[in-house]
């Protein structure tokens, strides 16, 4: 029976592939506490695990969908990496290339004193690091360097096998030390949380009063109705003028729709309202509920309330917006009507405080009637409407060009070097996706698909990794030993601590942006949902997200610079 299992996985390769993805995301996604493998390492041990089979499989299914993930990758943060090469995000770009070679400095170094090889190195340092891509870009770069077959076949094999040793520790120790180490060295928790407090509350100190709840990221929008019949509507009112005392009592709230002496009508400013008239609030719920003494009591008219409201994302492009407060925003007189439901960079959530600085790139979901929307929408960027329509043609291209470009080599005694395939396909990412924020007539890809070639492409890549480097995955181990478990521990922990340690008093961030800023130059997800559980607070995204954007183009390449030193 196992030798016609074998048989047919030899003849047709997709069934192995496709069964790997499927029982490594099952698997990955099993939680035991607050611990999981994760797809990548999940997919990773099972590809091994049905790679003992010894199941051949051709080199170019691998390099096609690490090259679309790859692409994703520098597609998603290209607008924000850009845009951060000025101000106050270049020195946020620099911090992320001093963690990044931090991570390299400490691998080769431990490395070298354990006489570790080149193959084992990119292992640790991916592992460690957390950063799987470099599987990838450390391989082809071998690929590159002239080896011989059976050498290269081998320092290739000990990549994953390093890699499975090195992640889990990588994962769970970074949010452990960036969490709960990272505030005891800056003076301890207390005082982390006193700063953060005090920062949060100067982000919504200025010109523009906010609602109660503004602040709270991803509250949902409400529609109520209300009866005009407090002592406000003693005299007939009309639509602006309700509106301008909800203003003054310092309330962001917009009559939607009206029951006007028994028919249903849309708002116009000159309308006049009297006692006895529905009113069809919206705002945040919050502050609906807690202000609507000023009108009445709430009814039920479900005719009045059936109407389309629009929660439509948009893509900050306009030179306008960019750099504009959430506060000046949504003072703007196109964004009557509007609220902002939430904002996102790089799909992490941003604070909604009233002076988080908006940057092109930045996603923010606007909330309103379609023809209110419609008219924020142009003076915002462009609308991020759901659809299942990828400009194919830009797709090919681009990752073409950046796999050419990556392809050239120049020789340095004697060595072809270049920066592979995979990192030119990254660069053309990065590229291609500022492009599309800058001219967003072309190059749609939706974030469905994005998704898809990000986690089915990158797992794709892992789980061929795993079967073809099964057969050599327990030798490799059985030759590294026992202690490349603590030399993993070693390379996670001391660049994250000297990180915070440079990032607090060399850099001189607050303390929850150097949290945030450690963790997103590590792309370390799961230590920025630490970082935020531990404060309370979603500050750390605002130093997260530029170096999110910075640390994966500054880790896959160290990849390179890790097979060429080590």
């Amino acid at each position: 029976m196992l030798d016609y299992i074998t048989d047919l996985f030899r003849e047709n390769q997709v069934i192995p592939i496709f069964l790997t993805i499927g029982l490594g995301f099952w698997l990955g996604n099993l939680k035991f506490k607050s611990f999981s493998l994760g797809p990548v390492t999940a997919t990773l041990l099972v590809g091994v695990l049905i790679g003992q089979l010894g199941i051949p499989i051709s080199e170019p299914i691998k390099s096609v969908f690490f090259m679309l993930f790859l692409f994703a990758i520098g597609y998603s943060a290209g607008p924000q990496f850009f845009r951060s090469l000025k101000g106050e995000g270049l020195k946020q770009i620099l911090f992320a290339v001093v963690e990044g070679m931090l991570c390299v400095g400490v691998t080769v170094g431990l490395c070298r004193l354990m006489g570790y090889n080149t193959g084992t190195a990119i292992g640790v340092f991916s592992g460690s690091q957390t950063i799987s891509a470099v599987i990838g870009v450390g391989s082809d770069t071998l690929k590159s360097l002239g080896l011989p077959e059976d050498r290269l076949q081998y320092l290739t094999g000990m990549i994953p096998a390093c890699y499975a040793v090195t992640y889990i520790f990588g994962t769970i120790g970074t949010a452990w030390i960036v969490a709960n180490l990272g505030p005891k060295l800056m003076g301890g928790l207390d005082k982390v949380i006193a700063e953060t407090r005090e920062l949060e509350a100067e982000m919504d100190q200025g010109e523009f009063t906010v609602d109660p709840g503004y602040m709270v990221a991803n509250r949902p929008i409400s529609f109520r109705a209300y009866r005009a019949e407090c002592e406000f509507f003693n005299r007939p009112r009309r639509v602006y003028e309700i509106e301008h005392e909800m203003k003054r009592r310092g309330l962001r709230l917009f009559i939607e729709r009206l029951r006007v002496r028994g028919e249903i009508v849309d708002p116009e400013p000159d309308l006049k309202i009297c006692r006895g008239d529905i009113i069809v609030i919206g705002g945040r719920r919050e502050t609906v509920v807690e202000e609507s003494a000023m009108i009445g009591p709430e009814v039920v008219d479900h005719d009045l309330l059936n109407f389309a409201a629009e929660n439509l994302p948009v893509t900050v492009s306009r030179k306008r917006a960019d750099g504009m407060t959430l506060g000046q925003l949504r003072n703007q007189p196109f964004m009557r009507g509007v609220m902002i439901r939430g904002v996102t960079r790089n799909n992490v959530a941003l604070p909604m405080r009233l002076r988080t600085v908006l940057e092109a790139g930045d996603v923010i979901t606007l909330v309103g009637l379609p023809q209110d929307v419609a008219e924020a929408v142009p003076e915002i960027g462009y609308s991020d409407r759901k659809t299942d329509i990828t400009d194919m043609s830009f797709l090919g291209i681009a990752i073409a060009i950046g796999c050419f470009i990556g392809a050239l080599a120049v020789r340095i005694d004697g060595i072809p070097v270049s920066i592979s395939t995979s990192g030119g396909a990254l660069l053309s990412g990065l590229f291609f996706g500022w492009l599309r924020n800058r001219r967003p007539t072309f190059g749609r890809i939706p974030r469905q698909v994005i998704w898809v070639m990000d986690n089915m492409g990158l797992n794709m890549f892992i789980a061929v990794v795993g079967i073809t480097a099964g057969p050599s995955f327990i030798s490799g181990l059985r030759e590294v030993g026992f202690g490349l478990f603590f030399v993993g521990i070693a390379c996670t922990a001391i660049p994250l601590i000297l990180s915070i340690l440079i990032g607090r008093r060399l850099f001189r961030f607050p303390a929850a942006v150097t949290l945030g800023c450690v963790a997103g130059s590590r792309n370390a997800v799961a230590a920025l949902g630490a970082i935020q559980d531990t404060l309370d607070s979603t500050l750390p995204a605002m130093g997260y997200t530029v170096t999110y954007a910075a640390g994966n183009f500054v880790l896959i390449f160290s990849g390179i610079l890790i097979a060429i030193i080590a």
